[in-house]
This record gives structure tokens, sequence and C-alpha cells, in this order.
């Protein structure tokens, strides 16, 4: 590689380096340009954010477990009709709603199936909020975010047509385009931070629905096989430190 080919290589780093500089400063000065109407957009974004890390850590990590695992080495103590040890293997896993509910449902067998069930049903409609909590205000938080977006530019337009309406009439269109150009950027800020909010809130519900429904599948799983198992926990009692 030659003396010139480096120097080239050098001119088009630092010209990448300053487009990335001048994307942000363009922005910058937009935002700055939006006015007041920017305050109640940038509140929705950071709560937004605040949402969206909170609730994946929670959907995607903390609550989350291998549902098909779980239910494979607890099946094996049920089939034994080892109470003592189905309980501590489902202590033993990490805390999630799904192992709270049946850990729920086992602590009740030697009180019969039907309240098994009722153990399940109650467990389950304990655990379900803590997965779909706050998530809701995402969408709420995209569309105020629109709307405050709508209401800074049609603030923003009426000062401006205000302004052009006793100056020289050679002006009025330049000053009109800027005016225009400046109330436009309280919907662009406001469209950016809605889009993702609403995109975010469809994942997380999605992510949420899946964990309920194998919080149910896995607690009828384990009832058809309590029940089909039932003459091994005769007699059966709950562990001494539970």
């Amino acid at each position: 590689m030659n003396v010139s080919s480096l120097g080239n290589l050098a001119v088009f780093a630092n010209a990448g380096g300053g487009g990335n500089e001048g994307i942000f400063a363009s922005a910058a000065k937009r935002y700055v340009e939006g006015g007041w109407g920017m305050w109640p957009i940038t509140a929705c974004l950071v709560i937004a954010v605040a949402i969206i890390i909170e609730r994946s850590a929670v959907l995607f990590f903390s609550a989350s477990i291998n549902k098909d695992g779980f239910i494979k080495g607890l099946k094996r103590y049920i089939f034994e009709g080892n109470l003592d040890q189905a309980i501590n293997y489902v202590a033993g896993q990490k805390p999630t709603p799904l192992t709270n509910v049946i850990k729920a449902g086992l602590m009740n067998v030697p009180k019969g199936e039907d309240e098994v069930q009722a153990a399940l049903d109650e467990a389950t409609l304990r655990e379900t909020p803590t997965l779909d909590a706050r998530t809701g205000y995402l969408a709420m938080l995209g569309n105020a975010a629109m709307l405050s977006g709508l209401l800074g530019t049609v603030s923003g337009l009426i000062s401006c047509f205000e302004a052009v309406a006793n100056v020289n009439p050679a002006d009025k269109a330049t000053i009109l385009a800027n005016g225009i150009s400046e109330a436009m950027n309280c919907t662009a800020f406001g469209l950016i931070t809605a889009i993702p909010a609403l995109v975010a809130f469809s994942v997380l519900m999605g992510r949420t629905q899946h964990l309920i429904n194998d919080i149910n599948e896995t607690s009828v799983s384990v009832l058809n096989l309590i029940v089909a198992n039932k003459d091994k926990f005769k007699g059966a009692s709950l562990p001494s430190n539970q």
C-alpha cells in the first residue's frame, strides 16, 4: 500500500467521523428548534426506555425458564410418588412465576386434587400481574409522544403565521418556510419516540403471553400427572421444612 493510498484512507476516516458528528449536531439543533413541545416528548422517551429495559430484564431473563426441562425433571418424582423430592426439586429451581405456581400446587397434594386445582388457579392469578405489569404504559406513551409532537407542531405553526402577518411581503415566504421547518421538528421527534415504544409494546406483550401460556400449560400437565398417580401419594405429607 503506497503513501497516497494511506492518505486517501485517512481522508475517508475523517470524513466518516465528521458525518457522525454532523448527524448528532443536526439532531441537537433540531431538538432546540422544536421549542417547548420537545419537553413532553422527552419525558415520554425517558419513561418508555426505562419501562422497556425493566420489562425486558424480567420477561426475557428473571421470569424465563426452560419449561420442557423443568417438567421432565419433575415427572420423575411424581411417577415415584415422592412428594418431598418433587417439592424440593421445584424449590431448587430459579424462582419464576411458573415455578411458584407449580410449588403452590404440590404443597396441596395431600389435601386432594380439588385443592391442588384451586391452589394452581390462585397462584396463577397472583403471578400473572407480575408478568404484564407496566407493559401497557408503552402504548399510552407512544400515543402521548405522537400527540405531543402534533401539538408542538400546531403551536409552532400558529406562532409562525402570526409572525409573518405584519412583515415585508418579500420576506414572508422565507420566514414562513423556516418557521414551518422548525415546527415540524416536534412531529418528527414525536414519531421517533412513538414508533420504538409501540414496537416494544408488541414484542413485550407477545413475550408476556408466551410466559402465561407456559404457566397454564404446565399447570394442566402437572395436575394431570398428579391425578394419574394419585394412588402413589396416599398418606403423603409435606416436608417438615416447608
